[in-house]
């Protein structure tokens, strides 16, 4: 199997100005990100940026950069615009891997691919690992996913999906001992052709709702394949506290 990773970047962020230069370690966060996606065994690996300071950054550490225009909405949509540059043909595996994610498992980013690969009926496959406390199910920054019998996304949502209507009738500050709860774990695998697709569909009223865009795709009756992610993931860096939290591990690598 070969595959692709695609790692938008941009350099505005509400909460962390300038994310992907921060140092971490003595790198830059970006240059983690894209040492992550080598270690995955990737065929190509490309940083999609639009500011001429993530992409002399990337450059120096000899990483594959593509211009991108500064109006998208979206990381998918920036991916979109490297496809058209770069001509990839339209079955070709793009794994989706965000620049803010120095932490996750070069494995995983392995298996998101291989999952899309073996289920050729999907035209989506990401990952989910099962929530154990509830503070993560009731945190409206932690995206849940609930599947059918076949590992094929039902929804997504911010909200606590399922209902545990017994349980959460008595209490919402513990789980049940037989509590199924998922976390999704934001790593995409898609085929070149059908990012192409979903970027011409206008966004749905239930991604719009959750701000979720992985909605856009079940709302046009397409198939998200979920696995088990294959080990621990850690958080992406979205705060302060997750900047800190990152330097601490990585800094005693």
């Amino acid at each position: 199997m070969q595959f692709n990773v695609i790692i938008p970047a941009r350099h505005d962020s509400n909460r962390l100005p300038g994310k992907p230069l921060l140092d971490i370690a003595g790198k830059p966060m970006i240059q983690h990100v894209y040492e992550r996606a080598r270690e995955s065994g990737a065929d190509k690996i490309i940083i999609a940026t639009d500011d001429d300071r993530i992409a002399n950054s990337a450059a120096g550490f000899g990483a594959e950069v593509c211009m991108t225009s500064a109006e998208h909405r979206s990381g998918t949509e920036r991916i979109s615009e490297v496809l058209t540059k770069t001509g990839l043909d339209d079955d070709s595996i793009v794994v989706n891997l965000q620049g803010d994610e120095p932490m996750m498992p070069p494995t995983l980013i392995h298996q998101v691919a291989q999952n899309l690969y073996e289920h050729h009926d999907a035209s989506v496959a990401t990952l989910q690992e099962q929530i154990h406390n509830a503070a993560d199910l009731f945190d409206p920054h932690v995206v849940k996913v609930i599947s059918d019998q076949s590992g094929y996304a039902l929804y997504f949502s911010r909200a606590p999906i399922p209902w545990d209507r017994d349980a959460f009738s008595i209490s919402t500050e513990e789980l049940p001992e037989t509590a199924l709860h998922f976390r999704h774990v934001g790593l995409y695998a898609y085929r070149a052709g059908f990012i192409k697709q979903y970027v011409s569909w206008p966004a749905c009223e239930l991604e719009q709702m959750e701000s979720l865009e992985q909605l856009r795709v079940l709302w046009h009756g397409h198939k998200i394949h979920i696995a088990q992610a294959g080990q621990p993931t850690e958080k992406g860096v979205d705060t302060d506290r997750d900047l800190a939290r990152v330097r601490q591990v990585l800094e005693q690598v």
